[in-house]
């Protein structure tokens, strides 16, 4: 070793590195991460399991079977009427199609009927428009993905701070490196982890979304709408992790206990829970969604949102993302300070002024 000491952007890549291999470590971490997997395969797999597959048509030898194959469904030939309408008592296919007359035992089957019909031209004039239940869950989705992953990666670095501070490993890696190195190499690791993961989970939805043909809603092509709101909504996604990631890093400073966290963490639970139920509840209210994309805690959510029902300006996302990289940037600042004064106060609960007022004399 040649003695050289670390600069601040090498030491900031050692403690990166660290947090990032004692998570991906942890059975917990990587137990989330699996469930996480499997929710996403289900919720994108099994609907078209459940759909049961094309309705079955028996149709007489001869009659013609184009109209009701164009439409997708599964055609069986049969030799006479008399067979067509056994296979349906007998529950072997769900209709049956003899001399014009469609055959069911209960409820008439609504798409045979119709690929028998002579449907007039249809022309839209909005083509890009989602049903009104993919309209709901499509911001839902963003809300609970960004409410989530901050609220479960967050309180993990919550958590690591007082586990230094409680095992006393703190005072050890402040004689190394300076607190705020710890800080920002805390909240690198926490946002590589939370964008991997979402990562992972995107590629899981948009696999399955494929396999199963669920891509498309109707004529409208649900990849192709989701691709503009997905692309601003990770740099959001990103910055707005960064800002409430530094938050929890203080509250964990703040205490010296594991069991104190909780209450040390409801501002920031509230930063993040307040957000979004509001654009849960608020989707539909335009002026308040426009609020919502330039206040840095809800703009993560609203701002993606709005991209995705068309209601944005092509500006808006650029002045909000500005707007919240400034505030995360503002907020590092003042976590790097409170963090610091806080960091080795080993005797109770910290409050803020205490912290803000007192920083201890660390190295760096």
């Amino acid at each position: 070793m040649s003695g050289r000491q670390l600069s601040s952007w090498e030491a900031t890549r050692l403690v990166t590195a660290r947090e990032i291999k004692v998570k991906i470590r942890d059975k917990a971490f990587l137990i989330s991460t699996a469930f996480l997997l499997i929710f996403a395969v289900l919720g994108t797999v099994l609907p078209s399991f459940f759909d049961g597959g094309p309705t079955s048509v028996a149709v007489v030898a001869g009659t013609s079977t184009e109209p009701l194959t164009a439409a997708g469904l599964e055609v069986r030939e049969v030799a006479d009427a008399a067979e067509a309408e056994r296979l349906v008592r007998d529950g072997e296919v769900d209709s049956a199609v003899v001399g014009g007359v469609v055959l069911a035992m209960e409820d008439a089957p609504d798409d045979v009927v119709s690929a028998l019909s002579t449907e007039p031209e249809v022309r839209l004039l909005d083509a890009d428009v989602l049903s009104a239940t993919l309209a709901f869950l499509i911001p839902y989705l963003f809300a609970m993905t960004f409410f989530f992953t901050s609220l479960m990666f967050g309180l993990q670095i919550a958590q690591s701070v007082t586990e230094e501070k409680q095992t006393r490993i703190v005072e050890i890696l402040v004689s190394s490196v300076p607190p705020r190195v710890l800080l920002t190499g805390k909240v690198l690791a926490g946002a590589i982890l939370a964008f991997g993961q979402i990562a992972l989970l995107a590629l899981v939805a948009v696999a399955g979304l494929r396999f199963t043909g669920g891509e498309t809603d109707g004529d409208v092509s649900l990849l192709k709408l989701l691709a503009p709101a997905i692309g601003w909504f990770l740099p959001f996604f990103v910055v707005g992790f960064v800002l409430l990631a530094g938050m929890w890093a203080v509250a964990g400073a703040l205490v010296s206990r594991q069991e104190d966290i909780n209450s040390a963490s409801t501002p920031v639970q509230l930063t993040i829970m307040l957000p979004f139920f509001g654009v849960i509840f608020l989707s539909g209210n335009p002026l308040a969604m426009t609020i919502m994309s330039y206040v840095p805690f809800s703009a993560p959510i609203a701002m993606p949102v709005r991209l995705f029902t068309g209601d944005a300006a092509g500006w808006e996302p650029i002045v909000s993302l500005v707007v919240l990289v400034l505030a995360a940037a503002g907020m590092l600042i003042a976590a790097a300070r409170l963090y610091e004064g806080s960091l080795l106060r080993t005797n109770g609960r910290t409050s803020l002024a205490q912290a803000w007022r007192s920083r201890e004399a660390l190295p760096g």
